[in-house]
């Protein structure tokens, strides 16, 4: 037995004329609160605040983002200014207030950390840049290396 696989699920139906439920909420949504604004402020205040509104029901709506509702872009809007954000490239580490007073008091008394120390020195750094360029050229296919001093490119 066969089954009806759905197709063009994310076409929604048209109930209102032309319109969709959604359309017809978000545009009922706005005409009432102009409706709202009508009756209660004077017209030039009335105009003022309905033509925002009146954009901004027919923007969500009618109008679409690479192809997505504009409902969607203002999620992605919301989550984005308000969520929380890792920068990788800011990465700062805390101290403490004992450990700023632990470093505080051995730079004053001259005694060294070990954590303050560089672990890897300059001609250490360079010895190792030298060993791994040789092992890059020997994958290459390259047999005669030519000695390398420093950082070449």
């Amino acid at each position: 037995m066969q089954y009806q696989v759905p197709q063009f699920i994310e076409v929604e139906d048209k109930i209102f004329g032309p319109l969709t439920l959604r359309q017809f909420i978000y545009l009922a949504g706005g005409g009432g609160l102009c409706l709202l604004f009508f009756s209660l402020l004077p017209f030039w205040l009335m105009l003022i605040l309905a033509l925002p509104v009146m954009g901004f029901s027919a923007a969500l709506a009618f109008y679409q983002i690479n192809g997505r509702p504009f409902i969607i872009a203002l999620e992605h809007a919301f989550s984005y200014f308000f969520g929380s954000k890792l920068y990788l490239w800011k990465q700062r580490q805390e101290k403490n207030t004992a450990d700023r007073a632990a470093v505080a008091l051995a730079k004053a008394s001259g005694v060294i950390l070990p954590g303050l120390v560089p672990k890897l020195s300059e001609s250490k750094l360079k010895d190792l840049s030298w060993s791994l360029n040789i092992k890059d050229r020997g994958r290459v296919g390259g047999g005669d290396t030519p000695h390398r001093t420093g950082f070449e490119i």
